[in-house]
């Protein structure tokens, strides 16, 4: 055959190979001549089978399987089958055969064993079908150069991590740093996952030699922040830097003058409409709106859990639109297509988060409340919805957005949630005849100094106990190392499991004292505490995060439980037990109706929340 020729057949092989991937299927294949089939994959080298199939993103993924499979089996002593065996994994999996696409990538392992794309992809495929110690296994087997080691390591970080196995976690993403230190991703999650298991010193410079506290500090992440630095500067830069690194500027899509409707369109937006702490803050503020001046819109990125709350929640909109699986671009559309006024963030830089809508510019109003308690240096959103006792108006230049004070309290509430009645001690286990402290806090909010605070505070008292939420097994056994490390006997730990809500807030009631953490502090918890009537403890600071239970207690007129100093705290504590009259004196002042009358005073909340809206809703024509 003519060198001619032979272009000319393997452009015919081409092309019928590109019109098969563009419009036929698994069964045209299979029906065709045998004989023709086979002569044409015999003379297709690998690449061109490769480069026809790529360019044809719209074809038929269980097709482009079988056409691997029949090459493959044609073509035994290949130089390249393992990377025939990794593309007809890669279309399986397209084609969501997960069980045959790891099998085509362990082919490709056998053929090739240092192949590890092919060992990432079988350990992904693994954890998909829910083998997740197979995947583990897979990745730690196939460690190969450094800039590939990396990525299996910090693939076995991620998914220890989400297994809650955090000390195997932690040790896999140090070695990834360790091999690349410069990886601003990697440093939140460890940082974090340190922060979760209680590892103190939680920025452990010695632990990654060729990064300093500050590159660590300044790449800890946003939400980690909070719980580290009780400074507002520090906490704008983190934030700062995540932003910039992490969402892209898009273009806007509302009109910046605004719109005229007969009411004011207000959108929400939150991937928590589900059981979670804002969840059961908001639910009655959507649903005591004026809907004479206020029309509600609900925007959900939270996929559907059925739960009571959730379901209580869309009611509470005029209108509910999910985004859950809508692109960001498609989402903000949606938004924008609702003409809304203000658009209101409830997640911040949360789990969950759609900081990428935001940016678009859906709404010429945006501002964020709850969600993330710190500032948040998103351009696009003009307000932070909070109260002047948070955000004092003389630090308010250190926030972004600007500030938009609701008059009292920032805090939403519901005054519907149920509460269990008749729970004892016994019935959870704990001692009966005990001062007992607790908290209810994440681990990650518990800094070392907030715990060697709150051991000084048991070792300088008698018969008192601390009761604590079982959140992780590394957390727990450091924080039981770290009192016995202090003299604290382990007894004195309580550690329980989490509770359905209306469990929770019963046993709130059977606490004497809740210990707050710092920097930082409890919200909706401090909240519920004051709701069953649980004297709270605060050690209070500069930044928002750090004086919202301050805020709280200011309300209900308990302000005798702030304490400026580590050392007044642990003094506050001290007396309480020791002033049995000056304890049961607190407890009388937030019994009875005293919660409901400030905190839970919702319709109140709800109005001055609105007066807040109307100050700052953008009508063409109107003056700024």
């Amino acid at each position: 055959m003519t060198e001619q020729s032979t272009a000319d057949q393997r452009n015919e092989d081409i092309a019928w190979l590109a019109a098969l991937a563009r419009e036929g299927s698994k069964e045209d294949l299979e029906a065709a001549d045998p004989d023709e089939v086979r002569d044409r994959l015999l003379r297709l080298p690998f690449f061109d089978l490769l480069g026809t199939l790529a360019a044809e993103p719209g074809r038929n993924r269980a097709l482009g399987a079988d056409l691997y499979r029949r090459w493959i089996d044609l073509q035994p002593n290949s130089p390249v089958r393992h990377a025939a065996w990794f593309n007809m994994g890669v279309e399986l999996g397209a084609s969501h055969d997960l069980h045959n696409a790891a099998i085509a990538y362990r082919n490709a392992l056998i053929a090739k064993p240092d192949m590890h794309q092919a060992a990432i992809n079988l350990g992904l495929m693994q954890e998909n079908v829910g083998d997740k110690d197979g995947a583990l296994e897979t990745w730690r087997k196939a460690l190969q150069p450094d800039d590939v080691r990396v990525m299996l390591y910090n693939h076995q970080g991620r998914l220890n991590e989400n297994l809650e196995r955090l000390d195997a976690a932690e040790e896999a993403l140090r070695n990834s740093l360790l091999t690349s230190p410069h990886q601003p991703d990697v440093i939140q999650h460890w940082v974090h996952i340190r922060q979760k298991a209680c590892q103190w010193p939680v920025l452990a410079v010695q632990r990654v030699y060729e990064l300093d506290a500050q590159r660590l500090a300044v790449n800890a992440g946003p939400l980690t922040a909070l719980a580290l630095f009780d400074d507002i500067a520090t906490q704008h830069r983190i934030a700062e830097v995540w932003v910039h690194r992490r969402i892209p500027a898009a273009t806007h899509l509302a009109p910046p003058e605004g719109y005229r409707h007969d009411r004011i369109r207000v959108g929400y937006l939150s991937s928590d409409l589900r059981p979670h702490a804002m969840a059961f803050l908001v639910a009655e503020l959507f649903e005591r709106h004026d809907r004479e001046t206020f029309e509600i819109y609900g925007y959900c990125i939270t996929p559907d859990d059925n739960s009571t709350i959730r379901q209580r929640l869309i009611a509470g909109f005029d209108h509910f639109r999910v985004l859950a699986h809508m692109s960001d671009d498609a989402a903000a559309q949606r938004i924008r297509d609702d003409e809304i006024d203000i658009l209101i963030d409830l997640n911040g830089l949360t789990a969950g988060a759609r900081v990428d809508i935001l940016r678009r510019k859906p709404a010429p109003v945006q501002a964020t409340y709850l969600g993330y308690i710190g500032p948040l240096p998103v351009p696009e959103l003009d307000y932070l919805l909070c109260d002047s006792y948070v955000v004092p108006p003389d630090l308010a230049e250190g926030y972004a957005p600007k500030p938009l004070y609701i008059e009292g309290v920032y805090q939403a509430n519901d005054t519907q949630r149920p509460i269990r009645e008749g729970l004892t001690r016994s019935d959870v286990g704990l001692p009966e005849d005990c001062f007992l402290f607790c908290c209810f806090a994440n681990h990650y909010k518990i800094t070392e100094s907030t715990f060697r605070t709150w051991l000084q505070i048991l070792l300088q008292t008698e018969n008192t106990a601390l009761w604590l939420v079982d959140d992780t097994e590394a957390s727990r056994r450091n924080l039981l190392a770290y009192a016995a490390k202090n003299g604290v006997a382990p007894e004195r730990l309580i550690f329980t499991s989490r509770a359905e809500p209306a469990d929770y807030l019963a046993r709130l009631r059977l606490a004497n004292l809740y210990l707050d953490t710092h920097p930082y502090n409890a919200g909706t918890v401090a909240s519920d505490a004051l709701r069953v009537g649980l004297p709270l403890l605060t050690l209070q600071g500069q930044s928002f995060v750090a004086r919202m239970a301050g805020c709280l207690l200011t309300a209900v007129g308990l302000p005798e439980l702030i304490a400026p100093t580590p050392q007044d705290y642990v003094a506050i504590a001290v007396d309480l037990i020791r002033d049995p009259a000056r304890y049961a004196e607190l407890r009388r002042r937030i019994t009875g109706d005293a919660w409901m009358r400030t905190l839970g005073d919702v319709e109140g909340f709800t109005r001055r929340f609105e007066a807040a809206l109307r100050s700052v809703v953008k009508v063409p024509g109107a003056p700024e």
